[in-house]
């Protein structure tokens, strides 16, 4: 007998019995709906055998890695309906990815959308006919040869690459299909009840432009009919609240050929980014932060010492000055230790907060570009706090707290993800287990729930991962909190402790924005463009109905301009209407308009860009009320 821990519970079995077993006894619901497993933390196949005590969580669809194992064998059903239409079809991979799945093909012609409606017809008759997925293993010579044999070139120059390894090779099976795959997969087809094939590109093998482009074909699935539904509702409110579309219109920022990657913004666009850098320096002065700027480029020495220039070079630009290597920095932290070393420090000192709003470049592909979700250079809203080993849950927590603040500031839910030591870490392995229990507890006592994200942690320690989900249910990682024991090490920080020695500080590397260019075009899309009365780049247009109101409309507009609001008069030669319908484009939070009966009376009429016409009222109370918004930063869009 074998004892098996689900979720703290202990039971017994028989060993050799798989996981999908273990699902079945706990309940026929739990079976119908698992999807992979986690076997002592390691993510595997339901048909995974058990022969010793272990611990066991059944993922379902809700689950992360639940979702990677139904798309991943949904591009398993695609590629077997494109073989089925196409038999000459070569194939190449198919993983799941955050939004679904892809699978890249060689083909004669790439497929048109009428293509894939005939592939999403065969897809439906193999998810109909229940197809159970089976799984078997080849030492890696059999996998080559069974591969040749079915003629699938790159497929064989996968499988070559692990002969001299002496590793088995696992391989899916379902019906005629059969796969090169690690899985993990589902039992059968038949949970795959509706899908989407969405789009069809072109794609390099192995993404190297040398090689032969291949026809890849995205797609989604779930487990209903509604959750699809819901999804293609989401991708097409999406596509109306894409941020490089209304970041045109709304003349916040451009993209040029000459600076791919490099975004322009423009003088509406500097209003939003200038008024969340003052809203930044604003909350981080009332959480004791010092703000400071350093170097936008730093020899190749310091890199090295801070581990870039081995872990993170390929995605940085260098250039050679004076005989001697620099880099233009891609992230803020060995200049802020810099700062820190440039003065001997006491306790006393400590905890010290040192804000930075710093330009950093990064080498991305051209292909990952993608508006401001994707840049080349950006504004990181970068902080460090070095503290002792005693100030570290405190600081953690109120980090924590700040960054809750900011995204309730916007009307953002989100939730908290750790993420562990990577393969690729410096470091002993008591630091990394004091840092992760350190982020564990704060976040834990603060009374989060969190997921564990293993092995995504930096080079240099652990961190939290903030995901906010926007008003259409799209997630976002923004913030994030380092704990680093590694780089005060590497740069001999220290630091002067009540008994009169030297000791080594803390480091906490931690944004809020994350990076604001990018927070900027999760705005957009948040609010559809239509920022809050604070944030918007215009917040009162004012409209007068003839050219003999425009010196009554002026005297408004200097009442405006005298408190700071940022107002336009519309005094072209058009019709009222057409002026209210141009404003309403633009997404101005409101509209003064003014006739003869409002010079009359001394009053103006209001209209909002959400309640519309909202009635009149004088000049002096409209200042007050849009005064009120703005100091408040209410969200009224």
């Amino acid at each position: 007998m074998i004892k098996v821990t689900l979720k703290g519970d202990v039971r017994e079995y028989e060993a050799g019995l798989s996981v999908a077993d273990v699902a079945k006894s706990i309940g026929a619901g739990l079976y119908k709906s698992a999807c992979a497993a986690k076997v002592n933390g390691n993510v595997c196949d339901l048909r995974t055998v058990l022969k010793e005590d272990c611990e066991v969580e059944i993922l379902t669809f809700d689950d992360v890695d639940g979702k990677k194992a139904f798309w991943h064998t949904t591009s398993h059903i695609l590629a077997q309906a494109v073989k089925r239409l196409y038999p000459a079809a070569k194939l190449s991979i198919g993983p799941s990815i955050d939004s679904g799945f892809y699978y890249d093909f060689d083909v004669e012609k790439p497929f048109t959308a009428e293509d894939l409606e005939a592939i999403e017809k065969e897809m439906k008759a193999i998810v109909k006919s229940g197809i159970e997925i089976s799984r078997f293993e080849l030492a890696s010579a059999e996998a080559v040869k069974l591969l040749e044999e079915m003629q699938e070139p790159y497929k064989v120059e996968l499988c070559n690459e692990h002969v001299d390894k002496g590793e088995n090779i696992s391989f899916y099976k379902q019906a005629e299909f059969t796969d090169l795959c690690a899985g993990p997969h589902l039992m059968s087809v038949a949970p795959v009840k509706a899908f989407k094939l969405t789009n069809c590109t072109g794609a390099y093998w192995r993404g190297d432009s040398k090689n032969k482009m291949l026809c890849r074909v995205y797609g989604i699935s779930f487990p209903k009919a509604a959750q699809l539904e819901e999804h293609l509702a989401m991708l097409e409110e999406a596509k109306k609240r894409d941020h490089r579309k209304l970041g045109k219109e709304l003349e916040i920022f451009t993209l040029m050929e000459e600076g791919p990657g490099f975004p322009f913004f423009l003088p509406k666009g500097m209003i939003v980014k200038n008024e969340l850098i003052n809203y930044w320096r604003e909350i981080h002065r009332a959480a004791g932060y010092d703000e400071i700027q350093t170097p936008i480029m730093l020899n190749r020495h310091l890199w090295e010492t801070s581990g870039h220039w081995y872990h993170y070079k390929e995605n940085m630009y260098t250039t050679v000055i004076d005989d001697e290597d620099f880099a233009i920095k891609p992230m803020n932290c060995p200049g802020g230790i810099l700062v820190y070393k440039t003065k001997m420090h006491s306790y006393r000192d400590l905890p010290l907060r040192m804000g930075e709003l710093g330009l950093v470049h990064r080498h991305e592909l051209s292909g990952a570009l993608h508006g401001l979700m994707r840049v080349r250079n950006f504004t990181q809203d970068d902080a460090h706090i070095f503290m002792t080993r005693e100030q570290i849950k405190d600081e953690v927590k109120g980090v924590v707290r700040l960054i809750d603040k900011v995204y309730q500031q916007f009307g953002f839910t989100y939730h908290i993800e750790l993420s562990t030591k990577p393969e690729d870490s410096m470091g002993s392995e008591e630091d990394w287990e004091v840092a992760t229990e350190a982020l564990r507890q704060s976040v834990t006592e603060l009374g989060y729930d969190y997921k564990v994200n293993e092995g995504d942690g930096a080079f240099y320690g652990p961190k939290l991962d903030f995901h906010l989900t926007d008003c259409i249910g799209r997630t976002w990682q923004c913030g994030t909190i380092q704990l680093d024991f590694q780089l005060p090490e590497r740069f001999e920080l220290e630091y002067v402790g009540a008994d009169g020695n030297k000791h080594r500080p803390i480091m906490i590397h931690r944004v809020v924005f994350g990076s604001i260019e990018r927070f900027i075009g999760i705005l957009i899309e948040h609010f559809a463009g239509a920022f809050p009365v604070w944030l918007a780049p215009v917040q009162v247009k004012l409209l007068p109905i003839a050219d003999r109101h425009l010196d009554y409309i002026y005297e408004v507009e200097k009442a405006l301009e005298a408190k700071g609001i940022r107002c336009e008069v519309d005094d072209r030669n058009e019709k009222i209407g057409y002026k209210i319908r141009e404003a309403q484009v633009k997404k101005v939070p409101y509209m003064v308009i003014a006739g003869d009966k409002d010079i009359e009376n001394g009053t103006v009429a209001i209209r909002s860009r959400k309640e519309g016409d909202i009635g009149t009222m004088t000049p002096e109370a409209f200042v007050d009320l849009i005064v009120e918004k703005v100091n408040s930063k209410v969200i009224d869009c």
